[in-house]
Formats: C-alpha cells, structure tokens, sequence
C-alpha cells in the first residue's frame, strides 16, 4: 500500500474536492439515471464543511477526502471520495479504520449512505456496517462502535 496521510481540510479545498465527487460518483449516478454535471459539484459545494472534513494525500498530493458529521444519535461519515487511480489499493480500508477506531474510542454509532449498486458497499460491509433501509437511490447503513 502506497503511504496516505490524513491532514484538515480548509476552504479551498471543495473544488478539488467537488470534482472528485463527480468523477468518482458518476458512473453509479448514470446508472441509476441520476448524473447531472452541475448538480454533482453544486451539491458538494452546498454541504461541505472544512471543519469536519480531511483531506486524504498519497505520496503528498490531493487523492481524496472524508467527512463526519455529527447528528442527534451518531456520527455521519459523508463525502468519502478516492481518487479512481488509488482504488483497490487498501487506502479506503485503511482510512476507513482509522476513522472507525476514533468513533470506537468515544463509543460512537456511525450512519452512512451509499449509492445502490456501488461498490464501495462492500468496503463498509467488511468494515461492520449492515443496512438499515434502502429506498431506489440509496442505500443506509450503520455501525455500532465495537468494543
């Protein structure tokens, strides 16, 4: 595996991060008839958050991010992107884990959802989250923290 770092996001980071998204979203939002250029980066752009988010680097450069947002009951992990070059490659699991240990520590329930028919559905499952409810975009999901 190739060396990754986690480091905070900051404000100039949700172009390069809203292109990401479309890039790593679009083949799963055409399948479901769902891609709009525009609207894939706008919606990044709505919702993003410097604070809660980090910035994933490979080798010092921008590969991807993750965010998570606190709600009444759990943590949301949101925007979790990587670069389609760097896939496969054990950085998603291994950023996934050390995210997962940190909501573990503070006995945390962590809720996400993931687009039907994407594979990054398997990564979370082998990771412990198990759905919750689907409705015909999206799949939700959850992890009680271990002990």
């Amino acid at each position: 595996m190739r060396d990754w770092r986690m480091r905070p996001a900051s404000p100039v980071d949700v172009e390069a991060v809203a292109e990401l998204r479309a890039v790593v979203l679009r083949a799963d939002l055409e399948r479901l008839g769902r891609y709009d250029p525009r609207r894939v980066r706008q919606r990044l752009r709505d919702g993003f958050d410097a604070d809660r988010t980090s910035v994933i680097e490979v080798d010092g450069a921008f590969a991807g991010c993750v965010a998570l947002r606190p709600a009444e009951d759990a943590l949301w992990l949101e925007h979790f992107y990587l670069a389609p070059e760097l896939q496969g490659a054990g950085i998603g699991s291994g950023v996934l884990a050390e995210l997962l240990a940190r909501c573990d520590r503070d006995g945390a329930l962590v809720r996400l959802n993931v687009l039907r028919g994407s594979a990054a559905r398997r990564l979370y499952e082998r990771h412990g989250f198990t759905v919750v409810t689907e409705d015909p975009v999206d799949v939700f999901m959850v992890r009680a923290p271990s002990r």
